[in-house]
């Protein structure tokens, strides 16, 4: 069928909207009329291209509603409601243990841009396009997705709040629950205040951390981490960061989770620790660092590297929309939409800082 998509091709800062031909679905696979979709900073990062083949879809935060079922579809009907995250092989022993971000063929699956055999389910006029970013490439109107890619959702939920859960929400989330396993009156210090930093505050919050830390450099931010939890902001511009988050306890904080590519933040991280804390991180130093190796032996210090907020979609999501429904995970504060069509503002506003999560909204989803 052909449908509208976002193409992402070689030199294009942002994605440009295009007519292309969806194929149909095949066995475990379903066809879902996108609704709604976040923006992620892996999106943006992707774009141009460092790992993902190009000309591809993008997008890996979407929610929709399933439209087809291949065949083997047994969990899901036509008419379900659903959100869209990672995918994983179902098959090898993380998957078995129901840890699916750290699925031996992620990478593939994630940055493939095909699937396992080698084809696509889109193209454009004979020419092959890249498909299944993440399982799913929800820069579409339309998109065909592994099952193992989406979580049922209630149907009087509005898919259009909802769809930024799949990505940022639960990596920020579930690694403060999940991987770091923040306890009631334990400390943490939050390294970058966007949509990952935020949701790791938020859910610092619900498990009663005692002193929680968000530094970054936007005292709009900072601002809006007080009301979302912390109790305590740093601008990291003004002087040595570790020394005044460990002033924040008097001896450094428990956990730390650290959202950003700079490699001063990372060291900072470190050495912002308590004996015996966890430096969490969910992305990667740009340019050359390394730990320093002997504190992290006379501290008993650990750096952790956590996927996907460490959590299983189909169990995880359910409990952070149950946990919005309450009013105790407000993570649609850090929503702005736009419509479909705006994809090149809503690129350019995140990289720049000025929004938070843009979500896309397709001409039907607008008020969904």
């Amino acid at each position: 069928m052909q449908v509208t998509a976002a193409v992402s091709r070689a030199g294009s800062p942002a994605p440009a909207l295009e007519q292309v031909e969806l194929e149909s679905p095949r066995a475990g696979e379903m066809r879902v009329r996108i609704v709604a979709v976040g923006v992620c900073h892996t999106d943006l990062h992707e774009q141009a291209g460092r790992h993902s083949p190009q000309p591809i879809v993008l997008g890996h935060e979407g929610a929709g509603v399933v439209e087809e079922l291949g065949p083997g579809v047994a969990d899901f009907a036509v008419g379900d409601h659903v959100l869209l995250s990672g995918s994983s092989c179902g098959e090898c022993p993380s998957c078995q243990a129901n840890r699916p971000t750290y699925c031996d063929l992620a990478m593939p699956l994630s940055f493939g841009g095909k699937r396992l055999d080698g084809s696509t389910a889109l193209c454009c006029g004979g020419e092959t396009l890249h498909s299944h970013f993440f399982g799913q490439s929800s820069f579409a109107t339309h998109a065909i997705v592994r099952q193992r890619t989406a979580v049922k959702v209630a149907k009087d939920l509005p898919l259009a709040t909802l769809a930024p859960l799949g990505c940022g929400v639960i990596t920020g989330a579930g690694s403060v629950i999940e991987a770091l396993k923040v306890g009631y009156g334990q400390t943490l210090a939050v390294f970058g205040a966007g949509g990952v930093g935020l949701s790791a505050v938020m859910a610092a919050r619900l498990v009663g951390a005692s002193r929680i830390v968000a530094v970054d450099i936007s005292p709009a931010r900072l601002e809006l981490a007080l009301e979302l939890g912390a109790t305590d902001v740093i601008d990291s511009r003004e002087g040595d960061v570790a020394a005044r988050v460990r002033a924040v306890t008097g001896r450094g904080v428990d956990f730390t989770l650290n959202t950003t590519t700079v490699p001063d933040i990372h060291t900072a991280a470190l050495e912002s620790l308590a004996m015996n804390g966890t430096a969490g991180f969910v992305a990667a130093p740009r340019g050359e660092w390394a730990p320093k190796m002997f504190a992290m032996l006379a501290g008993g210090r650990q750096l952790r590297g956590i996927l996907g907020g460490d959590a299983a979609p189909r169990l995880f999501l359910p409990k952070l929309i149950d946990y919005w429904r309450q009013g105790r995970f407000p993570f649609d504060r850090l929503i702005q939409t736009y419509r479909f069509e705006e994809i090149g503002r809503a690129f350019e506003d995140a990289a720049s800082g000025r929004v938070i999560k843009p979500v896309l909204l397709m001409p039907q989803g607008e008020h969904a």
